[in-house]
């Protein structure tokens, strides 16, 4: 039950994840529209409606026939040209900053729900093309539907005035490093809930290594998982490497303080999450690698663009500040238990040596760069005192004076 439960959740969130999952239900919510809609305009009250407001009513089928035509000819060209635009987004987005942030874009929620619309609206479109037959004496033509189509075909107009409106808006590298941002700290906030940093002690030898049965980057445990199989089988176990790194097939990934059996081993890796793909929901460090690789793809010869890199550095820094106040918990454990599950965090220094260092060595010869390293780093230093920022603040003054 449980490797069906773990397998249910992995594909609910692939769908709801994908690209198609918005634009899938708004085609089937149109279709079901259009059959609705259709059903009442053969309905007796419909028959009525359109007794009483004759101007509803069409009675040439070829009328009916070119209306929807134009109809379809003109949402598909809305939907190639709206989605060049976007291909024409991404394509300068991965050139310009860095192919790891395309999933803020591609993800969008609005462009799904852009393309739904449209994709709905054809659908709705050859719906009404089949319904318009010859009943013998007369023609059966669901005027009611078609003009209805015709409020959506409006709508979806204006619809694609806002959307040339967002999708300039989105290509804006702030825009997008704000996402980015707003998407590290609220991971973050999830993860690091505890108020102090606190470096526990192993409290048991390890006396078994359990070994990765494929390769993927680690990002975490199913805490619920993981700790009904440490209170099952009486063990604790520990994490030998932090959040974010590429573990090889075979190798070892958790420190045991028993010995286990295969099926045990089978249980406990049920318990670890294993990607190839890295999500900042997952591992909030992965947004701070995503903001730090902006800045040096920004800083580089081809690009030379030290304003984004400035901008990359600010969130950097804001998110800093947030993580030098609040820890994620090294240790978790169910009351009244003696099995516990010892995480390995990456402390405050080791995350702020990872992301800011690379920036600095990149961009050290820019005086704008070294002007803001100076006065955000004297910021950050009044928050927490860190050894690595001491160090980088000292070698930032040492090139301000050189200069």
């Amino acid at each position: 039950m449980d490797k069906i439960r773990l397998w249910l959740i992995a594909k609910y969130q692939l769908i709801v994840s994908s690209i198609a999952f918005l634009p899938g239900i708004l085609s089937i919510s149109f279709l079901v529209l259009a059959t609705f809609l259709f059903l009442f305009d053969l309905s007796e009250a419909g028959q009525q409606l359109k007794t009483d407001l004759p101007w509803l009513t069409i009675k040439d089928p070829s009328t009916a026939r070119t209306i929807l035509a134009t109809i379809a000819g003109g949402v598909i060209s809305l939907t190639v040209f709206s989605f060049s635009m976007v291909m024409i987004v991404l394509n300068q987005a991965a050139s310009q900053m860095s192919n790891r942030i395309l999933d803020k874009l591609i993800g969008n929620r609005f462009q799904q729900i852009v393309l739904g619309v449209y994709i709905g609206t054809i659908i709705y479109t050859f719906f009404m093309f089949s319904t318009i037959r010859d009943t013998g004496a007369s023609f059966q033509i669901p005027s009611l539907s078609i003009f209805t189509l015709t409020a959506i075909t409006v709508f979806d107009i204006f619809l694609f005035i806002y959307f040339l409106h967002f999708i300039t808006q989105s290509v804006k590298y702030d825009v997008i490093i704000d996402r980015i941002k707003s998407a590290t700290f609220h991971g973050m906030k999830d993860f690091c809930i505890g108020t102090e940093e606190v470096k526990t002690q192993k409290a048991f030898a390890a006396i078994f290594m359990v070994r990765a049965s494929r390769s993927g980057i680690f990002e975490g445990f199913d805490t619920k998982e993981i700790m009904d199989f440490c209170e099952e089988n009486e063990c604790s176990l520990a994490a030998i490497y932090p959040m974010g790194t590429f573990i090889l097939r075979g190798q070892p990934i958790l420190k045991c303080s028993k010995h286990l059996t295969e099926e045990q081993i089978e249980e406990a890796l049920q318990g670890i999450t294993l990607s190839q793909q890295e999500l900042v929901t997952r591992n909030y460090e992965y947004g701070f690698r995503q903001l730090s690789e902006i800045a040096m793809k920004a800083l580089s010869p081809g690009i030379n663009d030290p304003g984004t890199a400035i901008l990359s550095f600010r969130a950097l820094i804001d998110l800093l500040g947030y993580r030098a106040n609040h820890f994620p918990p090294e240790v978790l454990n169910r009351e009244g238990k003696s099995y516990f599950l010892y995480r390995n965090e990456l402390s405050f220094d080791t995350l702020f040596h990872r992301v800011i260092y690379p920036i600095w060595d990149y961009g050290k010869e820019d005086r704008m760069l070294r002007q803001e390293f100076k006065l955000l780093l004297d910021q950050l230093s009044l928050i927490i005192t860190s050894n690595p920022m001491i160090e980088l603040l000292e070698m930032v003054d040492k090139k301000i004076e050189e200069n």
